[in-house]
């Protein structure tokens, strides 16, 4: 069974198309920048800079691309028997993978507020697949649907329960990576009652804590702004900041919005959000930089113990997403002073996970610490398989 997994963007189309359920990779790729004189547009080893002006645009591409008559992948676009999609936000709505139709599109478009950057995308490359591979089925896999386990008391905020009944509440993101990768640490420690940590770093970034395969607790809450030092987003701040902003320097909730979701984060501590860029500034004695490391990973320990104690201890600590997995740095920093509660790194391991299958321990530890590469694609194809089958 083949099942094309979509990740679309503002302005960008990841996909990779698969051979189910051995979940073997035919093809994988994306286009970048659709909409600019630069688009660039990659399927596997074919690679094309030209203007892509719409997500239709970049599809038409890839439908070209696996028809091309000189090594085709598919015959006919009827080959794709389901189109599964990230969709970021669900709501209270939607637990599980759901078959798309008008009511749940109309779903997605009415939690357009509450993740502006990602809803109005990912219904973009919905309505798209849905013209080009009308034979297939269309699956929507929710980023905030592994929270649904998270428990009343950790869900909830303490505020009037009025805003609780119509829907205020923490939801939670990243959560078909956190779901993924959480799952590859309980097969490296042999069991599913565990305790773990997942750490999703990468431009947005989320910690999890994951108690017996399910979701416990989460760093983001009711819109995917708060929780840890992200790369343009501010995490944590006082809300009285906010009143602030209002009343007394008159910015609008859109000026805030905007200051606190695009010009925050490691953007205003070190004046970029690629952390390799501040990486490298901190090793030439950028004070701005060393700065902005000790405070990113001084937010994500603040969530490590908190989970810990949450959870009464922990059994595995999980780095992922291009942060998390590429990041030497960064890793170092976290695990830092935390042997009190049994973590530590292996300085040889750390400089290359890879070569150690993703396990950098150090030898007296007590809790493991791995790298685990997510695949979200991989996740949505397995949770769209399940679903059709």
């Amino acid at each position: 069974m083949k099942i094309l997994v979509l990740n679309s963007g503002s302005s960008s189309l990841k996909f990779q198309l698969f051979d189910m359920p051995q979940a073997k990779v035919l093809v994988k790729g994306l286009a970048e920048r659709i909409g600019e004189k630069t688009s660039r547009f990659v399927a596997n080893d074919f690679e094309v800079t030209q203007p892509v002006a719409t997500h239709k645009d970049a599809l038409h591409l890839l439908v070209n691309y696996l028809l091309d008559s000189k090594q085709p992948i598919i015959k006919n676009t009827s080959e794709i028997v389901a189109v599964g999609h990230r969709v970021v936000h669900g709501g209270n709505t939607f637990m599980q993978p759901t078959f798309i139709n008008d009511k749940v599109k109309d779903k997605i478009r009415a939690l357009f507020s509450l993740a502006p950057l990602h809803n109005p995308a990912n219904l973009t490359g919905i309505e798209t697949a849905e013209e080009i591979f009308s034979d297939a089925k269309q699956i929507a896999v929710f980023d905030t649907a592994f929270h649904h386990t998270i428990p009343e008391e950790n869900r909830k905020y303490a505020i009037p329960d009025n805003f609780y009944k119509s829907g205020i509440q923490k939801y939670g993101f990243h959560g078909i990576s956190h779901q993924y990768v959480s799952r590859e640490a309980n097969k490296l420690l042999g069991r599913n009652d565990t305790k773990l940590i997942s750490l999703h770093l990468g431009n947005g970034a989320s910690a999890t804590a994951v108690l017996n395969g399910k979701s416990y607790d989460t760093s983001m809450g009711f819109g995917p702004m708060n929780g840890l030092i992200m790369g343009t987003r501010s995490g944590d701040i006082d809300q009285s900041i906010i009143f602030y902003l209002l009343d007394k320097l008159n910015y609008s909730s859109s000026d805030i919005q905007n200051i606190l979701n695009k010009q925050s984060g490691m953007k205003a501590l070190a004046g970029s959000n690629d952390l390799r860029d501040i990486e490298t500034a901190a090793n030439q004695g950028d004070k701005r930089a060393e700065l902005a490391l000790k405070m990113y990973a001084g937010a994500i320990k603040k969530y490590i113990g908190n989970y810990t104690a949450q959870m009464n201890g922990l059994d595995a600590l999980i780095f992922t997403a291009g942060i998390g997995e590429n990041s030497e740095i960064v890793r170092k920093l976290v695990a830092h002073d935390l042997n009190f509660i049994g973590i530590e790194i292996d300085p040889n391991k750390n400089q290359n996970p890879k070569k150690y299958q993703g396990d950098i321990t150090g030898k007296n530890a007590k809790v493991k610490v791995f790298v685990i590469p997510t695949n979200e694609e991989k996740e949505i194809a397995t949770q769209a398989y399940q679903l059709m089958s």
